[in-house]
């Protein structure tokens, strides 16, 4: 009698683990991967979740990444160009003010030598304020307008590794500018700074042309990383809405599975009670 008892003992506490047994499989790996998938934000956590998705989505965040590094590039170029456009419009309001003094001393018939010297004297002023621009206009340590960097710059423009050419033709010195010997003191001819207006207007239009063109491909860079990062997104990200009902699913089962336990374990109870009374 004793024998069959214990045997029949036995059985009841296999037949109990082997219950806890599927419960603990209903439950830990579905829901510790939707716990990793919703705290991470990864429905791609490893690659047995899928190898092929997971090459696909670093091959698209190594684009995204060289896209945004391209608009750093660009942008710096475009930092670059504003620079020197805004030391170039100081230029320009230099020349105009010697444009002024020097219609001012063309009517030399009413001044005296005196006046035409100061007039001069002021014009000095001017041109020593051209010459401190292209002197000291810098950008990262690198003269602009002093015509010292005539073959101008490339900038990786893209993901790939291409780039784009600026022209650096900018010189501002009173030699290029043809002003070195400008002197109202003596003779003088106005077309010489209407000349330096013309070539300073030209360098900015170049660089205003050449700063449209950044922008151009800034935007491009922009609209093809957020695309490329939408893609990357539906491939590798986790889709919150369908994790978390799948989760909400496990926990309801999870907690349906407590209570068949509880009541297979009280049955149990009842049946060892009954076989021992």
């Amino acid at each position: 009698m004793r024998f069959v008892a214990f045997h029949k003992c036995l059985f009841f506490q296999k037949e109990r683990s082997d219950f806890m047994g599927g419960i603990s499989g209903i439950n830990s790996a579905s829901s510790y991967s939707l716990y990793g998938q919703l705290a991470s934000g990864k429905r791609l956590t490893s690659a047995s979740k899928g190898a092929a998705q997971l090459a696909i989505s670093e091959k698209q965040n190594a684009q995204i990444r060289g896209y945004n590094t391209a608009t750093n590039n660009l942008k710096s170029g475009k930092d670059l160009l504003n620079i020197s456009d805004a030391a170039l419009s100081g230029v320009t309001d230099y020349l105009q003010r010697i444009r002024d003094l020097s219609l001012q001393a063309s009517n030399s018939a009413l001044l005296s030598d005196d006046d035409l010297q100061g007039i001069q004297d002021e014009i000095s002023q001017m041109k020593q304020g051209i010459a401190d621009i292209a002197s000291q206009t810098q950008y990262n340590r690198m003269n602009l307008l002093d015509g010292s960097r005539s073959g101008g710059f490339q900038i990786a423009s893209d993901g790939s590794g291409n780039s784009i050419s600026i022209q650096n033709d900018s010189n501002s010195t009173l030699r290029a500018l043809g002003i070195a010997d400008f002197d109202v003191t003596g003779n003088f001819d106005i077309s010489t700074i209407d000349n330096a207006l013309n070539k300073v207007s030209s360098i900015r239009s170049q660089g205003g042309a050449q700063s449209n063109r950044l922008d151009y491909a800034i935007n491009f860079n922009s609209y093809a990383a957020y695309n490329t990062t939408a893609a990357r997104s539906r491939i590798s990200d986790t889709d919150y809405g369908t994790s978390a009902t799948e989760l909400k699913k496990q926990q309801t089962l999870q907690t349906y599975s407590l209570m068949m336990q509880k009541r297979k374990m009280q049955d149990e109870a009842r049946r060892m009670q009954n076989f021992w009374t």
